[in-house]
């Protein structure tokens, strides 16, 4: 036992010396830029993808309400003379879409970003290729037949889809995976509106449970890429241009857009309770869930006879409120039947998007609060209204902030923008532990939060909590698999440690063996000598007790 560490280090090439890491602010190497390369292909599939489910939804959109083939977005609600078309068109879509669910891919239902969260948290970043083709198909139909909801849900899920498959084709890691299926999900979503920084924004505060720059810069890489396609297939302007005007604020316009960010939390914690209210509902009835999305259709169908412009994305009726050239009627008739059918109908387990419903809804609320509040500019405080719901919907209050202004340039409105939207956040995280995003994984048994903050352990040294008797030193204990338990131990009491790691050739860390370890090995080894020692003896006695006695 008193061999000195050299002659160890010399014979047995057991103990080694290593230098110490090069610690940084991030942990990032060369894989970063190799998944930011693959994502600039990735971008530019989600962004053709964004334009072909556009496309679809205006196809079937016009074959169904017009009897015509075209592909350009028309509103449902224009053919209001037709009152068994809006009535039954929903009730068809629902159908189909519960067919395709049914014998298709059951991941096709709900609206997209529920399902892109378990897909990162739950099935190791992987998506089915059914659910690339078979999601924007679906969401095409439920929204072409007069469904009250957005393109963006399909467009996240079949944008992150591609970005999985790719990763998966080319065998990379789960966390690359990751990379890839946000990426290909927010280009999709930067595609659909123009948005490129909210985009990033909701990957990171909702998708991505991370900001590292593994997986911040390969998402900016396609979102930067699916932006600039978008500019050549649909346009490089704001969604909604609004009149640009020079917006005056003053203390109480402030104040009055966090009595607007409270009243938009109030309907948010309305809608996401109305949402799973309905959905609870839904589970209780005594058919297959594939019938529920034709159910949900009559909703729609009864509340498209009421305010027939609530059927469908609805984009122009969210021009109207955004300019300030929504009547008074179509305000009321957007809060009252979108945010119903829309609620009720998502419920179904139906295929389509929240964010452009929550446009609608959020800007009726606002525009309605306009009318009792000072003029500021057009359409102002519709703008306040859509950022607030936002916020209390999606719990991503930059999100909101953001979209908004890229939705309509209206640059100036940031400060009662960001106050409206942090107002209806807070509101909407003190009174519902879940939002409407991530309830539906709460109830399939999931736990996630949403708060990011540093590790703690990150940010010790090992001499800050390691044994006094070995601080100070650079030296770590390494042994081979093969080398025996004997050797360990005499190695522990030669050089005081209490912890070994166990190399292969490469030098690549298979285990490690530390000192209760040792111990229970011998405990073991002493159990069944001792086990052994008694089953001889039983032998032996037997033997004796069968041996005739001497007379």
């Amino acid at each position: 036992m008193s061999a000195p560490s050299d002659a160890l280090e010399g014979r047995s090439g057991l103990l080694q010396r290593r230098q110490r890491p090069v610690l940084g602010d991030f942990a990032v190497d060369h894989r970063m830029v190799i998944v930011a390369l693959l994502a600039l292909p990735i971008g530019a599939l989600a962004g053709l993808a964004a334009w072909v489910l556009l496309r679809l939804i205006g196809l079937v959109t016009n074959l169904v309400f017009f009897h015509r083939v075209a592909t350009a977005l028309v509103a449902p609600g224009s053919a209001h003379d037709r009152w068994w078309l809006i009535l039954l068109a929903p009730v068809v879509g629902g159908l189909i879409v519960g067919l395709m669910a049914r014998f298709g891919s059951e991941k096709i239902r709900g609206h997209g970003m529920p399902e892109a969260i378990e897909a990162i948290l739950t099935g190791g970043s992987r998506v089915s290729p059914k659910v690339t083709v078979l999601k924007p198909i679906s969401a095409a139909v439920s929204i072409g037949t007069g469904g009250p909801f957005g393109a963006e849900g399909p467009i996240i899920m079949t944008g992150g889809a591609l970005g999985s498959l790719v990763a998966q084709l080319l065998r990379l890691t789960a966390d690359e995976r990751k990379a890839l299926l946000v990426a290909g999900a927010a280009a999709g979503m930067a595609a659909t509106f123009n948005s490129p920084l909210a985009s990033v924004l909701l990957a990171v505060e909702l998708l991505l449970f991370e900001w590292r720059p593994r997986s911040f810069v390969p998402v900016v890489a396609a979102v930067g890429v699916a932006t600039v396609l978008r500019g050549y297939l649909l346009g490089g302007g704001p969604v909604f241009g609004v009149p640009q005007v020079p917006i005056h604020l003053d203390p109480t316009i402030n104040a009055l857009a966090v009595v607007c960010g409270l009243t938009g939390g109030l309907l948010a914690l309305g809608a996401t309770w109305l949402v799973y209210k309905a959905e609870d509902a839904f589970h209780r009835l005594p058919i297959h869930w594939m019938w529920w999305p034709a159910i949900g259709g009559v909703i729609i169908g009864l509340g498209g006879l009421v305010e027939p412009k609530a059927l469908g994305v609805g984009y122009d009726v969210i021009g109207s409120l955004l300019t300030g050239r929504a009547t008074l009627s179509l305000i009321l008739g957007i809060l009252v039947v979108k945010t119903l059918i829309w609620s009720l109908s998502l419920g179904s387990g139906t295929s389509g998007g929240v964010l452009a419903p929550m446009f609608m809804i959020g800007g009726a609320l606002g525009a309605l609060e306009g009318t009792a509040l000072p003029h500021v500019a057009p359409g102002f405080w519709a703008m306040c209204g859509l950022a607030a719901v936002l916020g209390g919907v999606m719990r991503s209050p930059l999100t909101g902030v953001v979209f908004t202004l890229e939705l309509t340039h209206q640059w100036g409105a940031l400060l009662p923008l960001l106050l409206a939207s942090t107002a209806a956040y807070a509101l909407s995280v003190l009174v519902l532990k879940r939002s409407v995003l991530t309830e539906k994984i709460a109830r399939r048994g999931l736990h996630l939060t949403r708060e990011y903050s540093t590790d703690p352990l990150e940010t010790f040294f090992v001499r800050d909590v390691m044994h006094p008797a070995s601080a100070g030193t650079d030296m770590t204990l390494e042994v081979r698999p093969d080398t025996t338990l004997r050797t360990v131990a005499y190695l522990f009491a030669e050089l005081d440690v209490a912890e070994a790691r166990v190399v292969d050739t490469d030098g690549l860390v298979v285990g490690v063996v530390t000192l209760p370890d040792l111990l229970q090995a011998r405990l073991h080894d002493l159990t069944e000598e001792h086990h052994r020692a008694r089953t001889l003896l039983a032998s032996g006695l037997r033997r004796r007790a069968t041996e005739p006695t001497e007379s």
